[in-house]
C-alpha cells in the first residue's frame, strides 16, 4: 500500500462521507485556480496546510513526501515563465514581468495541489470508487477502476520482491548486471501481471460474476454541519481575498 493510501485509511476523517471532504478539498482547489493569486491563492495555501496538519491530522513527513512531487512540477512550470526565447535581448533573455507571472503561477498550482491532497489524504479510493455508481458513473467503468486499483498494489509488491531477490543475488553490483536485472524485472513483472489477471478472471467466473462487483462500504452519511462549515470557510476566503486585494496590490 502506498503511503498516501495508508494515511487515508488511518485518517481522522476516514468515516466521513466523501461528499463532505470533496466540498472542502476540491472547493479549495477551485478557489486556488479562480481567485486572484495574491492574496487569494496564498490564503488558500495557508488554509489547506492548517486543515491538513490540524483537523485532518496528516503527519508532516507523509505530507511533504507526497507534496514534493507536484511541487516540483509547479516550480518547473513557473521557471519557464522567467525567460523568453528570441527578441532584442538575445536568443534567451529574461522575460518582462516574468518573476511576477512565475510567482502567480507557483501560488496557484501549489495551493491547488494542496487542495487535491487534502481530499486524497482523507478519502481512500476503496470508499470513493463504489459510490461513483450512485453518482451516475457506469458500473463497468467503476469495476475496471477497482480492479486496476487492486492489481496495481499487487504488481508493486511483486516488483519489490523481485528487486530484493535480485539484490540478494548481487544483481546490481555493476552497470551491466543492473541492466540485465532491469530487463529480467520487466519480463517477470509482465508475466506475473498476466498470470494474476487470468486467475482473477477464473475466480470471478467461479463465483458467478454477472458484470458487477459488489463490495461492502462503511456506513457514512453526509454531514450537514461539516458541509455548511466548509462552504462558510470557502465563502470567507473569497470575501477576504477581495477585501485584501486592493490594499495588498
Amino acid at each position: 500500500m502506498l503511503p498516501i493510501d495508508a494515511a487515508a485509511h488511518s485518517s481522522r476523517w476516514r468515516r466521513r462521507h466523501p461528499v463532505d471532504k470533496a466540498v472542502l478539498g476540491l472547493g479549495l482547489t477551485v478557489l486556488a485556480v479562480s481567485l486572484p493569486p495574491w492574496p487569494g491563492a496564498a490564503l488558500v495555501l495557508v488554509t489547506a496546510l492548517v486543515v491538513l496538519l490540524g483537523p485532518a491530522g496528516v503527519p508532516r513527513r507523509r505530507l511533504w513526501r507526497a507534496y514534493r512531487v507536484p511541487l516540483g512540477f509547479c516550480v518547473t512550470g513557473a521557471v519557464t515563465l522567467l525567460v523568453q526565447v528570441g527578441g532584442p535581448g538575445g536568443f534567451v533573455s529574461l522575460a518582462d514581468g516574468g518573476p511576477v507571472r512565475a510567482g502567480e503561477l507557483l501560488l496557484r498550482t501549489s495551493a491547488a495541489s494542496l487542495g487535491v491532497l487534502l481530499f486524497a489524504f482523507t478519502t481512500p479510493m476503496s470508499d470513493l470508487l463504489p459510490r461513483l455508481v450512485r453518482a451516475g458513473v457506469p458500473a463497468p467503468v467503476v469495476d475496471v477502476a477497482l480492479v486496476t486499483y487492486r492489481m496495481s498494489f499487487l504488481l508493486l509488491d511483486s516488483v519489490r520482491r523481485i528487486r530484493e531477490a535480485q539484490s540478494a543475488r548481487l544483481g546490481h553490483t555493476t552497470r551491466a548486471a543492473a541492466w540485465r536485472s532491469l530487463g529480467g524485472l520487466g519480463a517477470t513483472a509482465f508475466i506475473r501481471a498476466f498470470d494474476r489477471a487470468a486467475r482473477l478472471q477464473a475466480g470471478l467466473a467461479g463465483r458467478g460474476y454477472d458484470g458487477t462487483l459488489r463490495v461492502l462500504l462503511p456506513e457514512a452519511r453526509v454531514s450537514v454541519r461539516f458541509t455548511a462549515a466548509s462552504c462558510a470557510l470557502l465563502v470567507a476566503l473569497t470575501v477576504l481575498t477581495f477585501v485584501l486585494e486592493r490594499p495588498l496590490t
